[in-house]
C-alpha cells in the first residue's frame, strides 16, 4: 500500500552505497521529543498512512502528545511480523484454515485467508519432562513428544505449504523468544513494494506474552492472544490508545553475588508496586550502557509479570555488538546503526527524555532473591526465604511438620517434609537465555561436585536451554559433567516446567505427597509460578536464579538459610555452605568471553527450518483447505463460523443470566484455562477416554488446544480454581442453580445452554492476569458466557474477551461484589448493551442483580470496551467474524 504522505516525510537513506525508502521522524515538529518507543510508533503511522484507519491526525496526535494526560487517542499500529509458540500459534492456524472455508461458504477466495505479512512459528511448548537426571533423557523426551504430536505437527506442516509468509521452527531448536533475539528478529526490518526497498524498525506481535523480551534489542513488540495475532496476520492493525509512558532510569552496577535474575525480581516488584498496567516501560540513563543485551532480554521478558504492554531498551552500541555475535550480518548491523542515528533513535544516555511517570533503580542495591510462592512479583530477599517460607506454610499445610517415609525407585529409604523441593528445574526463556545465569549455574555445579555435594534424591532435576547455543558453550567450558553429575541433563529445547510441561513426579514421591497431603514445593528459573501450574502434586512454587535452583536442589528444601545452614558436607564432613561454591562473578565472565562466538550462533541456525529426520519424515497433507480428521483429539475444525452470514446478529441486553463463577483476585489464564495435565475425572479427561485414548498419552492441555471439544471441557478446570459459590471446595466445579447440586462447570454450562440461560462470570482484580492465552477467551464464550463483571483487567484477556463477542464489564470504582452484597447466586439482568447497534458504545451499563427473595442489589457498571476498533469487533460478534466480513466482500 502507498503512503500518502501527507507531511513529505519519504526520503531516501543511503547505507554505505545502497538507498532505503525511508519515512523521517524530523518531517513532523513535536516527534523528536518522544520517547523512543512511541517514536517506533509514529514511524509506523507515517508509513502506514491511508487516510481511513491511518491518518495525519494520528501522527499530529502523536507529535502533540501529553505525557501527563490519561490516554484517551486511539491509533492504529501494524506490526511487520507474528511470531508464535505452538500453544498458542495451532489454533491459530486451525482457524485460518477454518475460515478459508467459511470465505468459501460466503462466495469468495478460500485463498485470500494467508498471513500478508511473516508469520514465524517455533514449536517449544510440547516438550514434556517424563526422562529426567539421564543421559539418553533428551532423545526419550523427543521420542515421546513426536508420539503424542504427530497430529499437530503434520497440520503444522500442511500450513506451512498451504499458507504463503507462514514459517515453522521444528522442535527441538529452542524457545520461541530465545530464537526471536538470536535470530528472526531483524532490528531494521527491510521490505520490497514497487521496486523500492524500505526501511523501517522491526516491530511484531506474538501469542505469547513474553514476546517482550525482544524489546531487549530494540523492537517493540508485545504478547497478544491467539485471536488478535490472526487478525493482524491477515492485515488487520492492532487498535490501542497511545500509552503514558515510564521512563525507568538505571545507574549503577549489579554487585557481586546478585544475578540478572536478581535485578528482573526487583524491577517487577517496582513496576507491580507502581502500576503500569496498560503503558510503555522505557529504560535511559547512564546505566543502560553496563546492561548486556541478555540482561536487556531477561527484564523484557518479564513485562507481562509486572504488568506493562512492552518494558523496551533503545538501540546502542551494545545492541550492535549483539547482532555481530549472533551471527547478523554486517551490512544488517549498518543498517541499523544509519537508520536509527538517522531517525533520532540511537540511544543518548546524556538525553533525558520526557515521560509521563519516572521510576530509578540504582543497580548496586539489588541483592539476591526469589518470588513465590505463587506470583512473579511477590518477591524474596533470599536472606529471609526461610522465615516467609515458615509464614506462608499454613495456608498450604495442616501441621507445620509432617515427616513422610518414602523408598525410592532405586532402594533408597528417605522421608519427604512439607517444604521440600519435589523438582528443581533451570527452565523458561527468561533466564536460559542469559550466559551471565546460566554460566553460573555450570560453574556452581563444577564447584559443588568438586567439593562433594550432590541433589538431594527426592528433587526431580532438569535443564531446557532457551536455544542449542547453551549446550555448545557448556560444551566448550567443560561444564557438562558437573551438571550432568548434579542430575541437571538436557531434557529438551523448549519451554517445559515453566508451562506446566514439568511430567509427573516419580510414582513414589507422587503417591507419597498425595497420601500424606504433603506442601512440597518447586524451585524453577521461570517467570510464572501461578497455583496449579507447574504440576498438580506441588502446591507451592518459587522463582530463581539457575544457580539458585541447584543451591536448592542439593539442600532439597525451602526450609533452608543458606547464610547459616550448610548445603550439606564433604567428605571429610566439612559444612559446605552456598557461599563456598558460589562462582565469582569475575570468572564468570571470563568463561563467557573464552567460550561464546559467533560461530556458534551462525552454525545452529544455518538451517533453522529445517528439522531434523523425524520432522522431515512426516506425512504432509496438501491442499488449500485442511482435510479434516473426524476422529482426531488433537486438530478439529473450529466453530467459531458455523451459520455465519454477512449480515449482523444485532447486540442485545442480557436477562436472566446466573452466575457460572464466583472468583477473587488475581485469577489467571491458567485459573481459566489451563495449560498442563488432564486429569482422568475431569470432563476433558471423560471426553478423551470416551474417544479411545489412553491415560498415558493424554498429553496437556496446552498440546490440545487445535480441539476445541477438550478446550470448553477444560475451561475454568484448574485444580486450584476457588469458585465461591461453593464452600471449600477446589477444581473446576460450580453449583448448577437448575438443580442446585455440584456439577463441573462444563456439565452446568450445558445444562444451562440447552435452557437458554445466559451466563455471567463475577471475578475481582486483575482478572486474566498473566499468559496470552486465546483459550481463556475462546473456552468462556463457548461455555456460553455473555459478558464477565471484574474489578479489573488484563490488558490482554480484556481484549481477548471482546474478540469473542464477551463483553467485559467493571465493577464501580471501589465497588466489588462483596461490597455490594452480591455472593452470586441472584439473576442478572444487564442494561444498555443495545447501544452498540446504533455505534456508540455506552460508558455504563446498569446492572440489576435479583436475589431468590426478590430483593435487587442495582449498579451501573464500566464497559470495558475501549476503542471504536474494538466495538466494531464486539458488533461483528467477534474479531474474526469480522476480519472474515471483510475478506469476504473484498
Amino acid at each position: 500500500m502507498t503512503s500518502l504522505d501527507t507531511f513529505h516525510s519519504r526520503s531516501t537513506l543511503d547505507v554505505d552505497g545502497r538507498g532505503y525508502e525511508i519515512y523521517r521522524l524530523d518531517a513532523v515538529p513535536g516527534l523528536e521529543r518522544l520517547p523512543y518507543s512511541l517514536k517506533v510508533l509514529a514511524e509506523n503511522l507515517l508509513r502506514t498512512e491511508d487516510g481511513a484507519n491511518i491518518t495525519a491526525d494520528h501522527v499530529r496526535a502523536l507529535a502533540a502528545w501529553n505525557p501527563a494526560a490519561e490516554p484517551d487517542t486511539e491509533i492504529q499500529f501494524t506490526p511487520a511480523r507474528v511470531v508464535m509458540q505452538d500453544f498458542t500459534g495451532v489454533p491459530c492456524i486451525v482457524d485460518l484454515a477454518t475460515m478459508r472455508e467459511a470465505v468459501a461458504d460466503l462466495g469468495g477466495d478460500p485463498e485470500v485467508i494467508n498471513p500478508l505479512n511473516p508469520a514465524e512459528m517455533v514449536i517449544d511448548h510440547s516438550v514434556q519432562i517424563d526422562s529426567f537426571g539421564l543421559p539418553g533423557s533428551l532423545e526419550r523426551n523427543k521420542e515421546r513428544e513426536y508420539e503424542r504430536n504427530a497430529e499437530r505437527y503434520q497440520f503444522l506442516r500442511w500450513g506451512q505449504g498451504a499458507l504463503s509468509n507462514f514459517r515453522v521452527v521444528p522442535p527441538g531448536t529452542g524457545i520461541v523468544h530465545q530464537v526471536n533475539i538470536e535470530y528472526l528478529a531483524r532490528i531494521v526490518f527491510t521490505h520490497e513494494a514497487d521496486g523500492v526497498t524500505q526501511a523501517y524498525p522491526d516491530t511484531c506481535v506474538g501469542t505469547d506474552s513474553h514476546t517482550t523480551m525482544v524489546n531487549g534489542l530494540g523492537v517493540l513488540g508485545w504478547g497478544v492472544g491467539g485471536i488478535e495475532a490472526e487478525a493482524a496476520m491477515l492485515g488487520q492493525p492492532v487498535s490501542m490508545l497511545i500509552p503514558k509512558v515510564v521512563g525507568f532510569k538505571l545507574s549503577g552496577a549489579i554487585p557481586a553475588g546478585a544475578t540478572a535474575t536478581d535485578v528482573v525480581l526487583t524491577i517487577t516488584e517496582m513496576l507491580r508496586t507502581h502500576g503500569v498496567v496498560g503503558k510503555f516501560v522505557e529504560f535511559y540513563g547512564e546505566g543502560v550502557a553496563e546492561v548486556p543485551l541478555a540482561n536487556r532480554a531477561t527484564i523484557g521478558n518479564m513485562s507481562p509479570e509486572f504488568g506493562s504492554t512492552a518494558a523496551i531498551f533503545p538501540i546502542d552500541d551494545v545492541t550492535l555488538d549483539y547482532l555481530r555475535l549472533t551471527g547478523r550480518s554486517e551490512d544488517r548491523v549498518r543498517l541499523v546503526e544509519t537508520y536509527t542515528k538517522a531517525q533520532g533513535m540511537w540511544h543518548d544516555p546524556a538525553r533525558e527524555p520526557v515521560y509521563s511517570e519516572y521510576l530509578e533503580l540504582d543497580l548496586s542495591t539489588v541483592v539476591p532473591s526469589i518470588a513465590g510462592p505463587k506470583r512473579p512479583q511477590d518477591r524474596i530477599v533470599l536472606s529471609r526465604a526461610k522465615e516467609s517460607f515458615q509464614e506462608v506454610l499454613p495456608t498450604y499445610a495442616s501441621q507445620p511438620s509432617k515427616p513422610t517415609p518414602v523408598t525410592l525407585a532405586d532402594g533408597t529409604a528417605t522421608e519427604l517434609d512439607h517444604g521440600h523441593v519435589a523438582i528443581a528445574s533451570i527452565t523458561s526463556c527468561t533466564n536460559t537465555s542469559n550466559p551471565s545465569v546460566m554460566m553460573a549455574a555450570g560453574l556452581l555445579a563444577r564447584n559443588a561436585v568438586a567439593r562433594g555435594l550432590r541433589s538431594k534424591p527426592w528433587v526431580k532435576t532438569s535443564t531446557a536451554p532457551g536455544s542449542q547455543v547453551v549446550t555448545d558453550y557448556y560444551e566448550k567450558a567443560g561444564l557438562w559433567p558437573a551438571l550432568n553429575e548434579l542430575g541437571f541433563n538436557v531434557v529438551g529445547y523448549g519451554c517445559a516446567t515453566c508451562i506446566g510441561n514439568s511430567g509427573p513426579l516419580p510414582a513414589e514421591v507422587s503417591q507419597a505427597v498425595n497420601d500424606a497431603d504433603l506442601a512440597v514445593v518447586s524451585v524453577l528459573s521461570g517467570n510464572r509460578n501461578f497455583e496449579g501450574r507447574i504440576n498438580p502434586d506441588v502446591k507451592m512454587n518459587y522463582l530463581a536464579s539457575p544457580p539458585l535452583v541447584i543451591a536448592y536442589a542439593l539442600a532439597g528444601t525451602m526450609d533452608i538459610d543458606f547464610a547459616t545452614e550448610p548445603l550439606g558436607q564433604d567428605p571429610e564432613g566439612r559444612d559446605v555452605f552456598l557461599s563456598d561454591i558460589w562462582p565469582d562473578p569475575t570468572e564468570v565472565q571470563a568463561v563467557i568471553d573464552a567460550t561464546i562466538d559467533r560461530e556458534m550462533y551462525t552454525r545452529d541456525y544455518a538451517d533453522v527450518f529445517a528439522g531434523d529426520e523425524r520432522w522431515q519424515g512426516l506425512d504432509t497433507p496438501e491442499g488449500d483447505t485442511f482435510a479434516w480428521d473426524e476422529e482426531s483429539t488433537y486438530v478439529r475444525k473450529a466453530p467459531f463460523f458455523e451459520g455465519l452470514t454477512m449480515e449482523l446478529t444485532p447486540v442485545t441486553d442480557i436477562e436472566g443470566a446466573r452466575v457460572l463463577a464466583l472468583l477473587g483476585d488475581s485469577v489467571t489464564t491458567d485459573h481459566i484455562s489451563p495449560a498442563g495435565a488432564i486429569k482422568a475425572d475431569s470432563p476433558a479427561g471423560r471426553y478423551l477416554a470416551e474417544h479411545g485414548v489412553a491415560r498415558a498419552d493424554f498429553n496437556s492441555y496446552g498440546s490440545r488446544r487445535g480441539n476445541h471439544e477438550v478446550m470448553i471441557r477444560g475451561t475454568f478446570a484448574n485444580i486450584r480454581l476457588r469458585n465461591r459459590l461453593l464452600d471449600g471446595v477446589e477444581g473446576g466445579y460450580t453449583r448448577n442453580f437448575l438443580t442446585g447440586e455440584q456439577e463441573s462447570i462444563f456439565d452446568a454450562s450445558q445444562a444451562y445452554q440447552a435452557a437458554g440461560i445466559p451466563l455471567v462470570v463475577l471475578g475481582g482484580k486483575e482478572y486474566g492476569s498473566g499468559s496470552s492465552r486465546d483459550w481463556a477467551a475462546k473456552g468462556t464464550a463457548l461455555l456460553g458466557v455473555k459478558a464477565v463483571i471484574a474489578e479489573s483487567f488484563e490488558r490482554i484477556h480484556r481484549s481477548n474477551l471482546i474478540g469473542m463477542g464477551v463483553v467485559p464489564l467493571q465493577f464501580p470504582e471501589g465497588q466489588s461484589a462483596e461490597s455490594l452484597g452480591l455472593d452470586g447466586t441472584e439473576t442478572f439482568s444487564i442494561a444498555g448493551l443495545t447501544a452498540l447497534n446504533e455505534g456508540v458504545t455506552p460508558r455504563t451499563v446498569a446492572v440489576k442483580a435479583q436475589r431468590a427473595d426478590g430483593s435487587v442489589i442495582s449498579f451501573d457498571a464500566v464497559v470495558r470496551i475501549d476503542t471504536p476498533g474494538e466495538a466494531d469487533y464486539f458488533r461483528h460478534g467477534g474479531i474474526l467474524q469480522y476480519v472474515l466480513r471483510q475478506l469476504a466482500s473484498s
